[in-house]
């Protein structure tokens, strides 16, 4: 068997979803399922759209896919680089 034929990422969709389903069903037998409140759900919902747009934005205009601007440095962003701990 080829190691690209194994995993759960090589499988179809719908019997990913399945599988996916079972363990949801599951976990709420148990208890131990995340039960989303009203807020929590609205949060979520906006922080999605506001990537969403933000993606959608930097596409249009030509800006870093990754969100960087151009003050930003490897440095600032990667915590490894910090000679001040050594």
């Amino acid at each position: 068997m080829a190691k690209e034929d194994r995993g759960f990422a090589s499988m179809d969709r719908s019997k990913q979803r399945d599988i996916a389903s079972k363990g949801g069903k599951a976990a709420h037998q148990k208890g131990t399922a995340h039960e989303w409140t009203s807020e929590e759900a609205r949060e979520a919902g906006r922080k999605g759209g506001m990537a969403s747009h933000r993606r959608k934005q930097q596409q249009s205009d030509g800006s870093p896919e990754n969100g960087a601007t151009d003050e930003t440095t490897s440095e600032d962003v990667n915590p490894a680089n910090d000679n001040s701990q050594r």
